[in-house]
């Protein structure tokens, strides 16, 4: 992958020094599995500097397959890509799927600050940066809509917000996923109309599409067959020869009816001339050294908490469900709940299980949703060269804070409300220390879910999935003595059961087992020390986190 130095000498973003003009992309054999379906057949093609290239063809006939091949996205089952002659290592600099992947909360400017920041070189100064963030809006003429946030601007605007993104570290070559689809003819041809400006300044620019407006005003068009048999490659005005059509649209109709995608196949190879690919020296493919992890950490920290604060359900979710959740438990429980009313009161367990599960309940909560609503913005910055580690630890980093107000203000206002009794500060200490390891595990398994799902509707499904587990066998309901073997074995992979025991550990109520007939049957539940309860709460947020790491790489 080549990347590009800028010059604050120079006068626009947009303006490619000539050693950087573009980049000859050559695909030779590239073929395509999954499963038993082969995606794309023996495709070979040369791309030149500088063109404006269009991937066309029905459903099913591979234009995207082949775009994320050519750009790195995705490796070939067979063939080769070669970027200036040399193999791909990565995804090229530039590279847009078919959905805006931008965080919406925000201004514009302000989000492309961040994006500016974290793909940058390392070094850059943030004044550069906010130079470069300016330029690209102007070139784009975005400039007037910067302090509009983002899911304001219109269809046409948004896309051009997505490809600024792409343009802030000057790439030499851009990939578009249907950058048209969904938008009027007239936002569409707008759209076109930077890309071929694009092509003008020097940038190789490739993109799928289906509308005969965007083919025309291109270079090159590659049409594929079904299954990704290659039909054609050159002009299109040379494709209508061809072809033998007047329109264009007229070619995806006899691509389906005459003929099958192979003969399409053999038909191209045996009227196309043959072009030699040059063998040429592998180009460098060292780029500019990247941000650091631990950058990279404070930058996405920060924009996680500008992101949060901008989001109002987001907000909502946060502090209303903790609220929500302390009334709950305020008219759940009566004043005194620790002094038992008789020899079958379970007041004291209940009270503590119920606490215990609160802050278990809020990290799930706030962990569940931070991941998989961004998915597609992560798999960009990754692409640009963002640390996983930091991504996760940036989550962790902003939601901590919250989840230690949240509980503090849980155990105040349930000591004032009498629904805890009193002792001295520094059980209160250990018990929000015991509650703040357990939210943090809690978290850490919402990620790994979050990571994991592909939608928003499958993490509401994972909530009661996972939340579950952790009352049934946690050891409050049935005591873990008096569970089947299976239910002991499940327990002790819940955190909530090591929180229970140890917030009830903290509360003395190993002093009930004795004296109450009904607390009898938790045993030594409350035995034992805390301290090593912490440790087991810790080492579980530290697996779930390293899980959560790798699912993202895999991603």
């Amino acid at each position: 992958m080549t990347y590009l130095t800028i010059d604050p000498t120079e006068t626009s973003v947009m303006e490619l020094p000539e050693t950087a003009i573009g980049g000859r992309i050559d695909a030779v054999n590239v073929s395509q599995h999954a499963g038993r379906r082969q995606l794309l057949h023996d495709v070979s093609l040369s791309i030149q500097p500088g063109e404006l290239v269009a991937l066309a063809g029905g459903s099913g006939a591979g234009k995207t397959t082949l775009l994320e091949i050519l750009a790195g996205v995705r490796a070939p089952s067979s063939g080769e890509v070669r970027c200036d002659s040399g193999s791909v290592a990565g995804s090229p600099p530039g590279y847009l799927p078919q959905d805006d992947i931008i965080h919406v909360e925000m201004p514009l400017r302000r989000t492309l600050q961040y994006a500016a920041r974290l793909r940058l070189p390392a070094g850059t100064s943030t004044e550069h940066a906010d130079r470069v963030v300016d330029e690209t809006l102007y070139d784009l003429d975005l400039a007037d809509r910067r302090d509009v946030p983002v899911r304001l601007l219109s269809g046409g605007q948004r896309r051009r917000a997505s490809i600024a993104v792409e343009l802030l570290n000057r790439p030499r070559t851009l990939f578009l996923d249907e950058p048209t689809t969904g938008l009027d003819p007239a936002t569409s041809a707008e759209v076109i109309r930077l890309l071929r400006r694009l092509t003008e300044r020097g940038v190789t620019v490739v993109l799928t599409t289906h509308e005969t407006s965007a083919i025309e005003r291109s270079d090159r068009v590659v049409f594929l067959a079904r299954n990704g048999y290659l039909a054609f490659a050159g002009p299109p005005t040379e494709a209508r020869r061809y072809f033998g059509v007047d329109d264009l649209t007229d070619i995806y109709d006899r691509l389906d009816r005459e003929a099958t995608p192979s003969d399409w196949a053999q038909r191209f190879a045996a009227w196309a001339p043959q072009e030699e690919i040059p063998v040429r020296s592998v180009m460098n493919s060292d780029g500019p050294r990247a941000l650091g992890a631990v950058r990279q950490w404070w930058l996405l920290t920060r924009r996680n908490a500008d992101v949060l604060l901008r989001n109002r359900l987001t907000l909502a979710v946060l502090l209303g469900s903790p609220v929500l959740v302390t009334v709950m438990m305020a008219v759940l429980f009566q004043r005194g709940a620790f002094d038992p009313r008789g020899g079958a009161d379970v007041g004291p367990g209940q009270i503590v299980f119920w606490i215990a599960f609160a802050g278990f309940f809020f990290g799930l909560t706030y962990g569940l949703l931070q991941i998989v609503g961004e998915i597609s913005v992560f798999r960009r910055e990754r692409r640009a060269g963002l640390s996983v580690t930091a991504y996760v630890a940036a989550k962790i980093a902003v939601l901590l804070p919250v989840l230690v107000a949240v509980l503090a203000v849980l155990l105040g206002v349930l000591r004032v409300l009498g629904r805890l009794p009193a002792l001295g500060w520094e059980v209160y200490v250990a018990l929000l220390v015991t509650l703040i390891i357990e939210a943090v595990s809690a978290l850490t398994l919402g990620l790994l879910a979050s990571a994991t799902v592909s939608s928003a509707a499958q993490a509401a499904l994972a909530l009661p999935m996972l939340c579950f587990p952790q009352v049934l066998f946690a050891g409050s309901v049935v005591p873990v003595d008096h569970m089947a073997l299976p239910g002991r074995v499940i327990s002790f992979g819940l955190a909530n059961r090591y929180s229970f025991e140890a917030l009830g550990r903290e509360l003395h109520l190993d002093r009930f087992v004795d004296t109450v007939p009904g607390m009898r049957a938790y045993g030594d539940t409350f035995s034992g020390s805390v301290a090593a309860r912490w440790l087991v709460l810790a080492g579980f947020a530290v697996v779930l986190t390293l899980a959560t790491v790798r699912v993202l790489r895999r991603r």
